[in-house]
């Protein structure tokens, strides 16, 4: 089963994965409420012989699971792609743009269904070529935060006798065609903090008979800047950024509280671990010397996406077979965050970006951005992609 005979299964499916791309496009779901997705999907794979074939997680209708079972005996490698759209209005004038006000596809994830269900057309049609097992993971609810997914899935057993999972993301911030790629850590952890600081209220006039929050807060969110310049080791990667600022009604008035929130980001899981304590520490020490008291309230979201040394390089090998070694990038790590994380702190896993940038077909605006759309050239790529890495991946111990 070699890497030509896969990219001509994927180039004869050009025409049908732009078609799909082009329905999830025009029909998104938001997480957890991809129902109409779902069932399309478990349909189609029903069509291609899969088996153990299971659609809803999460108390929902929404995710599907299936298994592609090989000739010969081998591992089993798992291949996720994520369906949920974004609460946005597309402002792209296209024949295929979002029919369902106020949600669009703006990340790429009605790409990441359709590669997959490609990538299972090409699998099953070399099915007894093919060792081992392929799972098919199609996920709702990766842009959901602390309620994504990826954990629903893992609780209700989808990565159940998994030995490796791979992933792709197409990314507008590389060329088209192109593949960016790297061992070690390669998204960002993502956590949200809220803090509330209890003061005492009074006239603005009177300031030595309150106990002022805001200046607390003031104090507080100046020396939280100097845990990532003067705590964290300079090599590690950490932003710790404050989003939002409450306090008062009037401006002759001292509040009772004050609140402040914003986010954690990092690329260290130790640093990660070691976040939560260190601020309850900055603001319990600086609210104390201030008469007054704080209670902050930090929100593990997505961990640290961290690729495996050896997965990873299967992945890049199988990339170089179907994109040419040409087309591979060592890629800086990513600051944004990913809930294909949860999967890589179970089992050894590989996550990778294909490049859809191209200023003459409009593909080149960012994530989450109205305009954002998908060059549908690089389908197939995709879906080859995926199935020689989990052809090399499951075909390793046969």
């Amino acid at each position: 089963m070699n890497a030509e005979s896969i990219r001509q299964r994927a180039e004869l499916l050009s025409e049908k994965l732009t078609e799909l791309r082009r329905k999830f496009h025009a029909n998104p779901e938001l997480p957890w409420q991809e129902k109409e997705t779902s069932l399309f999907v478990e349909e189609y794979l029903r069509n291609l012989g899969l088996e153990n074939i299971r659609r809803g997680f999460g108390g929902t209708e929404c995710g599907v699971a299936a298994d592609l079972r090989g000739a010969k005996p081998g591992p089993c490698v798992a291949l996720r792609g994520d369906m949920d759209a974004l609460p946005l209005e597309e402002e792209n004038d296209l024949p295929y743009r979002s029919t369902r006000p106020g949600v669009m596809h703006a990340c790429g994830h009605d790409a990441h269904t359709a590669i997959l269900l490609g990538t299972a057309e090409i699998l099953s049609s070399m099915k007894d070529e093919l060792s081992g097992t392929v799972r098919f993971l199609f996920q709702p609810a990766e842009e959901a935060g602390y309620n994504s997914g990826a954990p629903r899935m893992i609780e209700e057993g989808a990565l159940d006798g998994v030995d490796a999972v791979g992933g792709l993301h197409v990314w507008s911030l590389l060329p088209a065609g192109k593949l960016g790629c790297r061992v070690g850590p390669v998204m960002a952890s993502a956590d949200i903090w809220d803090l509330k600081i209890q003061g005492k209220g009074g006239h603005g006039a009177m300031p030595h008979k309150a106990v002022d929050p805001t200046v607390t807060a003031a104090t507080v969110i100046s020396t939280l800047q100097t845990v990532v310049s003067r705590e964290m080791d300079p090599q590690d990667t950490v932003v710790l950024s404050v989003g939002k600022l409450e306090a008062g009604t009037a401006v002759n008035i001292i509040p009772d509280t004050a609140r402040v929130a914003g986010n954690v980001r990092t690329t260290s899981r130790d640093v990660r671990d070691r976040m939560e304590g260190i601020m309850k520490r900055v603001a319990d020490g600086i609210c104390a010397a201030m008469r007054c008291t704080a209670e902050l309230t930090y929100t593990p979201i997505y961990p640290v996406t961290v690729n495996d040394p050896e997965v990873t390089a299967v992945m890049r090998s199988a990339a170089a077979d179907i994109l040419g070694e040409e087309n591979i990038e060592e890629v800086p790590v990513a600051m944004g965050s990913e809930d294909f994380s949860y999967y890589g702190e179970k089992v050894p896993s590989a996550y990778v970006f294909l490049g859809i940038a191209d200023d003459a077909k409009g593909t080149g605006n960012q994530h989450h951005n109205p305009k954002f759309n998908v060059n549908d050239d690089v389908l197939p790529s995709g879906a080859a992609l995926l199935a020689a890495f989990a052809v090399r991946m499951t075909g390793r111990s046969s």
